[in-house]
């Protein structure tokens, strides 16, 4: 069992939970995590669970536009052509074991607006054949900028372990509320 993790993120916040659920998942298998700009666009075979994650922005996962715009408020500039979205839609079908779970980086004000970058990647990943390890799962942040609110970052950590021990245990989700449609 292998793991990769694959992140989008313009400020950081959505990164240091992709590093949180890797160093979870570690505790049960080992993790490639990758920037979605460097992440192989067909993951090796030995992977048997792909976690995806992003930010929402304008209520789904991100588009150029809405990365320019990001960019042009303080985010990591030269991230605009590709993003969680592009990935997903250049998976190839389904070709192994892998399992597919997605999450994303919501501003906590946002928190009961419909609408999810994680919702939206998990619908992407169905259309190429996956099956869903778990529901798509939401963190927050402050404000479009971050920091992420207190607790994120146990939560996420906690969210990868969680989902490392999925395939031997039916433990009760550690995050709480698993925003289920």
């Amino acid at each position: 069992m292998k793991a990769l993790v694959v992140f989008e993120s313009m400020f950081g916040n959505t990164e240091q939970i992709a590093q949180a659920v890797a160093e979870g998942l570690r505790a049960s298998m080992p993790v490639d995590l990758a920037e979605v700009i460097d992440a192989p666009a067909d993951p090796p075979e030995d992977v048997t669970l792909i976690v995806a994650g992003g930010p929402t922005e304008a209520f789904s996962m991100s588009r150029s536009n809405t990365r320019a715009a990001a960019a042009g408020q303080g985010g990591r500039p030269g991230r605009q052509d590709v993003g969680l979205r592009e990935w997903m839609e250049a998976l190839p079908p389904r070709h192994s074991n892998a399992r597919l779970v997605t999450f994303d980086t919501k501003i906590d004000k946002m928190r009961h607006l419909p609408g999810s970058a994680a919702k939206g990647a998990a619908k992407a990943g169905r259309r190429h054949g996956f099956d869903l390890a778990a529901p798509p799962e939401s963190f927050f942040v402050r404000d479009t900028a971050g920091p992420l609110l207190e607790g994120e970052l146990d939560r996420a950590r906690a969210w990868g372990q969680w989902l490392g021990d999925l395939s031997g245990s039916s433990e009760d989700h550690p995050a709480g509320d698993l925003g289920r449609d």
